[in-house]
């Protein structure tokens, strides 16, 4: 029996599907210092863990993207799934860092059949009118995964070891494997034939790439979370050898920060029915530059604590709660027979930006948090600059 979209089932296995990343990314953060120690490898090369992963996740989508829209969500997700638990299964057992990273390469490709085509399809199910909406109060359900996920992480860090954290994400991918083959139905409705053609597809590209509105939300997207990603990659080599926190308490404190990604999607899913998406995206892309400028005043005036870090960030999570869901909202409405193409794509610039940042504060990290809170305020500049560049300076309708 298929659940219907109207569902709450329906809806909570949309939330795990999305979760997947975030679940991925921060469950074992407070275990890199100890991969770190494990592998006997720099933080460089460990954070690698972080930026593999995510590279393999913006490369699959240009690939599996076209794929959904040719042969429907179901059969992607069912076949994304399996590798992404199997591919778990290869990270807990891996004896080398080398096959630690092609794992994780594999599982983000996995996970890549949660994220992408679960936001294809909540526009399938929802329409272009709902979708912001669905997918603010979808995204605050997704929140829990980034608060609970590092304090669990470094609970089962301390008892278990790091191998724990993937078999725990092996785990959750069974559970979702069996839900969509058990309860999911097909949503997509408007297959085409044509989506993976080389040229029909390159044509479509062109088409998304050619649209400024389109870029200019994927853009402020990609900037609002590539700040997110320069915190993932660098607060844990930041608070736990640096300012001596121990993992489960960085794990905590994390959650607690991770809170302001949930006020900023709730409340944009409140007031998504009386405001449009760029009357949102005029709220939160000020607050998105205002708060990482303020982490890097405070880092170059030597400020050097958890307040000064969590703080801020605190304040830039909700920037990024209001302007996520809308920027994606804003990209992939106008195009519902190619919403999965429209997804991949945005999920590919998001993606590959995320870890060139992570791979950037990674490589100059010097035990300061200013490498790190760089990023993070170049990162709200650019939401900022790119929303009033691009998006409010284009001629298509405001929607």
């Amino acid at each position: 029996m298929k659940l219907p979209p109207s569902s709450a089932g329906f809806v909570a296995i949309v939330m795990v599907m999305l979760a997947l990343l975030p679940l991925s990314t921060d469950l074992y953060l407070a275990s890199l210092p100890g991969l770190s120690r494990y592998f006997n490898s720099s933080i460089s090369e460990v954070q690698l863990t972080l930026s593999v992963f995510v590279a393999g996740f913006a490369l699959s989508q240009l690939v599996l993207g076209p794929l959904s829209d040719r042969y429907g969500r179901r059969p992607v997700l069912l076949a994304c799934s399996a590798l992404y638990v199997f591919a778990g299964l290869a990270c807990m057992l891996a004896d080398s860092m080398a096959t630690l990273l092609v794992a994780r390469f594999f599982q983000a490709i996995g996970a890549y059949g949660g994220t992408v085509v679960g936001r294809a399809i909540v526009r399938d199910t929802y329409g272009a009118g709902g979708t912001a909406r669905m997918l603010a109060y979808i995204h605050a359900g997704v929140a829990l995964a980034p608060i609970l996920g590092p304090s669990l992480g470094g609970t089962l860090e301390m008892w278990f070891g790091w191998r724990a954290n993937f078999a725990l994400l092996a785990g959750v991918g069974s559970v979702l494997l069996a839900c969509v083959w058990l309860l999911l139905a097909e949503t997509n409705r408007q297959r085409d034939p044509r989506a993976t053609e080389v040229k029909p597809m390159l044509a479509n590209y062109r088409r998304l790439l050619c649209d400024r509105r389109y870029i200019g939300y994927v853009l402020c997207l990609s900037c609002g979370y590539a700040g997110i990603f320069a915190f993932l990659s660098g607060a844990s080599f930041i608070m736990i050898p640096v300012l001596g926190l121990s993992p489960q308490r960085f794990g905590m404190l994390y959650g607690i920060t991770v809170l302001g990604y949930v006020i900023g999607t709730m409340g944009a899913g409140r007031l998504s029915r009386k405001l449009s998406i760029d009357r949102m995206l005029e709220y939160g892309t000020p607050l998105a530059l205002a708060s990482g400028s303020a982490m890097l005043a405070l880092a170059l005036a030597g400020v050097q604590n958890v307040a000064a870090l969590l703080v801020p960030m605190f304040f830039y999570l909700i920037a990024a709660g209001i302007n996520l869901p809308n920027a994606m909202a804003g990209a992939i409405s106008p195009f519902p027979k190619m919403a999965g193409m429209a997804s991949a794509l945005m999920g590919f610039i998001q993606m590959s930006l995320g870890a060139g940042v992570g791979f950037v504060v990674g490589k100059l990290h010097d035990g300061s948090t200013v490498p790190m809170s760089a990023a993070i305020a170049a990162a709200g500049w650019g939401v900022y600059l790119i929303y009033w560049g691009l998006v409010r300076g284009s001629a298509r309708h405001t929607i």
